[in-house]
């Protein structure tokens, strides 16, 4: 059974910065390119930064960009999210996916095969 499971979210300051992590069993880490979204409140979800299965090709939101860092351990199978200067307008439920794709990580919910629960992160201003 595939388990993708955030962790790192919570409340920060505007400014701040916060990790989040993406813990995966169940499925082959290094055959699947790994996503990152959110929701917010009233909103639909939306892309925020992907990373294919050897780390070597990311894309980002223009919303996030200079701001946030994907990268993944293959041999922890596991992803992460670096978020710097959190913007009160980063809130929302973090979500990790996994596509089983070799090609360069895709930006659409649709491509993804499995999602996490989510994690919430919370930026005060």
């Amino acid at each position: 059974q595939v388990q993708l499971v955030e962790s790192g979210g919570g409340l920060v300051q505007a400014g701040g910065s916060l990790r989040l992590s993406c813990a995966a069993s169940g499925l082959t880490f290094s055959g699947y390119a790994m996503g990152w979204f959110r929701q917010a409140p009233g909103k639909e979800r939306e892309f925020v930064a992907g990373i294919n299965w050897s780390g070597r090709s990311t894309d980002y939101a223009d919303s996030v960009k200079g701001r946030f860092t994907i990268s993944r351990d293959n041999a922890k199978n596991t992803a992460y999210l670096q978020m710097n200067s959190l913007k009160p307008e980063d809130t929302a439920v973090y979500y990790c996916a996994a596509d089983r794709t070799v090609f360069p990580p895709r930006i659409i919910l649709g491509a993804y095969d499995y999602w996490g629960q989510g994690t919430q992160v919370t930026v005060s201003s």
